[in-house]
């Protein structure tokens, strides 16, 4: 089935009409806003069409690992201290000898352009006004370039190796832009099996079809933003040149480098003079190896349950590489709890990189919504502090949490015996 120009002007002409009742009506009679991330992902899945809310929401495969990221904080219970005094709190923390306001930094999410318009400058902005880091993604809509000019604030920048011509490109722009890291990802070799997206056609641009002129025209606070901002592009690869249009249909099938191994790791780390992280890491001999190949840091992560269907939770493996590593480590996928990243740094994680959490508050309010999420856990892990009577951030230790299964305190919480 096609559609005529005629038909989609139609469709989008309603959607701008309905768009303009609803961008202007309150959200409830009372005006209230959401109070936590499940509700800013009610929200966002309210306002986006159902191509690009799968798009955000999804994962690979039948999606366990996507549930798994999640449900694994429910076998991690606190041992709350008690008579300690916490009149005084402090969430602050330091990475690589500098301060941030919170434990947590935004992730590198690709396609932001696709949830808000000029999504990436957006969440950068969030991530400045609290005073957390950003990650920029090599998928993202914005360029570099323009992210750089337009936010301050420390600003990561996270490299997909399609090749080593553009991955060397991509790291001179980043450095000559002023961004301060450099993250690795190693788990895209080939693109995950999203089922959701497959059925769904999912791509950048989206295609016009009549189930997307529909999808627009139920939704229709989306449509009004792109009818009057343009649908987003890759912003790193977007010329007319030819390779670049090449370029950015190899980043949408993640066909990357799929020949990167550990002697590329090493002309990586000779290519970028400061910190480099390498992300994807789900085993503790690999976080070794890293840091023995010349990385800074590691990010354990399941790309958000979006690569292997059945992946372990990134949290599963933490203890057990904090016990081999010195090195900081950063943790991402499935954050959605000041409570549940809490229990991350308890178990050693340095860091938590939000990814979906912040985009459901991007995709439901713009740069209002990612920063509110951002304050949203801020103050829940400010309030889980004192519920646990633990007032320094940098004093949780895995002696103020207990997992029904015991491995997921390490080495040291297996149990052996046979009683």
């Amino acid at each position: 089935m096609s559609i005529s120009r005629r038909e989609a002007l139609i469709g989008v002409g309603g959607a701008v009409v309905g768009g303009l009742a609803t961008k202007f009506a309150p959200t409830s009679i009372y005006h209230s806003a959401p109070l936590n991330v499940a509700e800013y992902r009610e929200a966002a899945r309210r306002r986006l069409p159902k191509i690009v809310f799968d798009y955000l929401d999804g994962g690979a495969g039948d999606e366990l690992a996507l549930r798994r990221n999640t449900e694994i904080f429910d076998r991690i219970e606190f041992r709350p201290a008690r008579l300690k005094d916490i009149s005084k709190r402090d969430i602050s923390t330091e990475l690589f000898g500098k301060t941030q306001a919170a434990p947590i930094m935004v992730a590198p999410t690709g396609l932001n352009g696709s949830f808000w318009p000029d999504g990436d400058i957006a969440l950068a902005k969030a991530a400045e006004e609290v005073g957390v880091p950003f990650a920029l993604s090599t998928a993202s809509t914005t360029s570099m370039e323009d992210v750089a000019a337009n936010a301050g604030g420390d600003k990561w920048f996270q490299l997909y190796v399609l090749s080593r011509g553009i991955a060397e490109s991509l790291v001179e722009r980043a450095l000559k832009a002023g961004y301060t890291k450099l993250i690795l990802t190693t788990d895209v070799g080939i693109n995950g099996m999203r089922y959701r997206d497959a059925r769904n056609g999912f791509k950048i641009p989206l295609p016009i079809s009549p189930g997307l002129v529909w999808d627009g025209m139920t939704h229709p606070a989306w449509s009004l933003d792109f009818v009057l901002n343009g649908m987003p592009e890759m912003g790193n690869f977007a010329s007319a040149d030819a390779s670049n249009t090449e370029q950015q249909a190899v980043l949408m099938s993640r066909s990357m480098d799929a020949t990167f191994d550990w002697a590329a790791l090493r002309w990586l780390r000779e290519l970028w003079p400061h910190e480099l992280l390498v992300k994807g890491i789900l085993r503790a001999d690999d976080a070794v190896r890293c840091i023995d190949n010349g990385a800074d840091a590691v990010i354990l992560s399941n790309h958000g349950g979006r690569q292997l269907g059945d992946a372990p939770a990134p949290i599963q493996v933490l203890a057990e590489t904090r016990a081999r590593i010195s090195a900081p480590i950063l943790i991402d996928s499935g954050y959605r709890r000041g409570e549940d990243i809490v229990k991350a740094l308890a178990l050693g994680a340095d860091t938590v990189l939000l990814g979906k959490a912040v985009l459901y508050g991007l995709s439901a309010n713009g740069q209002a919504g990612a920063t509110d999420v951002l304050k949203i856990l801020m103050k829940e892990i400010d309030n889980t502090l004192a519920q646990i009577q633990c007032p320094n951030v940098r004093d949780l230790t895995p002696e103020y949490v207990a997992a029904v299964d015991r491995s997921l305190m390490g080495p040291q919480g297996s149990d052996s015996s046979t009683s």
